[in-house]
């Protein structure tokens, strides 16, 4: 279909004869040609009076309070951590590591990730950072804040200018997204808004942990109405995919911070509800191994995440990952918005300056932000799933990236990634797509343990596995026998040998992808040699000492402490633990620790520092002194 813009900015529509008379979309009543003449009617007549008011936007201001270059520290939850243990951990064994530091693991979903509650007096950096390097875990990180990428007041009038540039108009002749949910994880949304009100189904609250999805600071609404305000109704504004449901999922605090677990979590209950697409708009997010965890989760159930790129302007060597997609911001000129952050993990470009959407109340405004970007790249994606249902979301995603029109240098770069989106090309492409049958299988290998090795009680065994696609799942077999499934990489599984009699045992990997296909590795043997002899208990405790400070008054900025530890059965096997006035400061390993205690915020007085040495066989011993801070 043709459609004359420049009729639309002059408030000119259709013959009345193609509209609806109800304003409503009307399937069965009207083919989907007139359909669509009368939603472009009401969008003409939205569209002329927003391009009425604006003026052409030729380069976007920064986002209020977030200028080029500034990035404000942000905190982190305090009480819990987040961990993924390797597959195949005996529950008993992962509570025992747990309890050693206090923390009572709660595992999300049906992911393997766990969100561990921490002790009143744990340090979250500290315990996160022993259980990073414990064999046991792929990883483990504090939970940290992350802020929405927007701009509220923006200094220009908005208009729907960004949905002509990204051929909107002409991918709504294919698609409209019927049939497709799009997960908004944000602050919730306006239940009673008129152009989201009709697309809402039920959601999840992370934050206070029940029903209520309503937004409580106004960023998801904004995003929701990006990504799937509704159309056909005279009033308000048009989102991307107008057809396309709203599932509001509240993971941020009524200030618009949200967290690494409660994005986690909307991730995994998304993915488990089938919902298809999701979008997060909060910064950084590609940089959390648990946030990666729970996209490629949801990319493994057939999903795929958007998120924003950021709103600093400098480079961010954020990590790069293919769990989500990282979107930057251009303006109606297609140059990057100057407030843009770029990086190595951008994957697309979107229009994200001076966006017209819906806001609290019933209301609408313009602001801009790779908050914004990201939506329009998921109401596309939304667009382009509902114009063919069983295309494979890994083909989405290439066709998605492949009609992205190129600006920048020649293929993917650091400010655009592959292009900005191009919802024609791109639904165009999905439509007309043959669904691949896939017939390659993965590549697999065992990489540890060595062949011919010996070992004993819990093995670490580590898996590489590789796909044209991507792999669903490794099972690690033991003598022909499935020990753990992993769904997530990288694969690594924890296998307790005790299981098997002493002897060789054969280990075999097997990698398998969405399409059924399945490859078994090169099979490692290795010699189990668990002892079956008397085993002498060690039952003494190791000599610990405090060799500095030796008590009395300290002053100045900083204080190093210093510890010495000696055990019957070697300094190798002792574990360290510091506390300063009941709260873990610091942890190792080996014959001495040594801590450099910054007094410089320390209130003046009486305080006690204690170093807990534990030996390999569990026996403890404790030193302490009081010393004496003087301002």
């Amino acid at each position: 279909m043709n459609i004359n813009y420049k009729a639309l900015a002059t408030g000119s529509r259709e013959p009345a004869s193609e509209q609806l008379a109800s304003g409503i979309i009307q399937s069965s009543t009207r083919n989907s040609q007139s359909i669509r003449k009368s939603w472009y009617s009401v969008f003409g007549s939205v569209l002329g009076v927003f391009l009425g008011l604006a003026p052409v936007i030729s380069s976007a201001e920064p986002p209020e309070g977030r200028g080029p270059g500034v990035n404000k520290p942000l905190g982190w939850a305090k009480g819990r951590i987040l961990v993924m243990p390797r597959a195949g951990l005996p529950e008993k064994e992962l509570a025992k590591i747990l309890g050693e530091h206090g923390g009572k693991g709660r595992k999300i979903g049906q992911s393997d990730l766990y969100i561990v509650d921490l002790p009143g007096n744990a340090s979250e950096k500290a315990v996160a950072a022993r259980l990073a390097h414990h064999p046991a875990f792929k990883f483990a990180e504090i939970d940290q804040e992350v802020e929405p990428a927007l701009v509220p007041n923006d200094p220009y009038y908005g208009s729907a200018w960004h949905l002509p540039k990204i051929g909107a108009p002409s991918a709504w002749d294919s698609s409209l997204g019927s049939g497709v949910i799009i997960a908004i994880l944000d602050s919730g949304v306006d239940p009673n808004h008129p152009d989201l009100s009709p697309q809402l189904v039920p959601g999840w609250n992370f934050y206070e942990n029940n029903s209520n999805t309503s937004d409580v600071y106004g960023h998801g609404t904004k995003v929701a109405g990006s990504a799937a305000a509704m159309a056909n109704n005279a009033q308000g504004v048009a989102g991307v995919a107008a057809l396309a449901k709203i599932m509001p999922v509240r993971v941020s605090a009524s200030n618009g911070y949200a967290t690494w677990s409660a994005i986690s979590q909307g991730l995994i209950y998304a993915a488990d509800r089938g919902v298809r697409v999701a979008n997060a708009s909060f910064l950084g997010l590609t940089d959390s191994s648990s946030t990666r965890s729970a996209a490629q989760y949801m990319k493994d159930k057939g999903g795929l995440v958007i998120v924003s790129g950021g709103n600093t302007g400098v480079l961010q060597n954020y990590a790069v990952t293919t769990s989500m997609v990282a979107v930057a911001a251009t303006d109606s000129n297609d140059f990057r918005a100057s407030w843009s952050s770029y990086g190595n993990y951008i994957s697309l470009a979107a229009p994200g300056a001076g966006i017209w959407t819906t806001t609290m109340g019933g209301s609408y405004g313009a602001v801009s932000g790779t908050s914004f970007s990201s939506p329009v790249t998921a109401g596309v994606v939304a667009l382009m799933m509902a114009a063919k249902p069983a295309l494979p979301n890994t083909q989405i995603e290439s066709l998605l990236f492949s009609t992205a029109v190129d600006l920048g240098t020649t293929g993917r770069d650091p400010y655009y990634g592959y292009g900005r989106v191009d919802a024609a090309r791109a639904v165009q492409a999905a439509a007309s797509a043959v669904v691949a049958g896939d017939t390659q299988a993965p590549v697999v290998s065992i990489t540890s343990p060595a062949g011919g090795s010996s070992v004993t009680s819990l093995v670490g065994v580590n898996v590489t596995a590789t796909d044209n696609v991507g792999v669903t799942r490794v099972e690690l077999r033991v003598n022909s026998t499935t020990i753990a499934v992993d769904t997530t990489a990288p694969f690594a599984f924890t296998w307790d040998s005790a299981g098997v009699a002493n002897g060789m045992a054969s280990l075999v990997a097997y990698a398998f992808d969405a399409a059924g296909n399945s490859k078994a590795s090169t099979a490692v043997s290795v010699n189990v040699a668990n002892g079956t002899t008397t085993v002498i208990r060690d039952t003494t405790a190791p000599q610990v000492k405090i060799i500095n400070p030796v008590g009395g008054n300290v002053s100045g900025n900083n204080v190093p402490i210093s510890v010495n530890a000696s055990d019957d059965s070697g300094a190798s096997g002792i574990n360290y633990t510091l506390y300063i006035d009941g709260v873990l400061k610091a942890t190792g390993k080996g014959s001495t620790l040594g801590y450099n205690w910054n007094i410089r915020s320390v209130a003046a007085g009486a305080h006690t520092v204690q170093v807990v040495a534990k030996d390999a066989a569990g026996n403890s011993a404790s030193s302490s002194i009081t010393v004496t801070v003087v301002k």
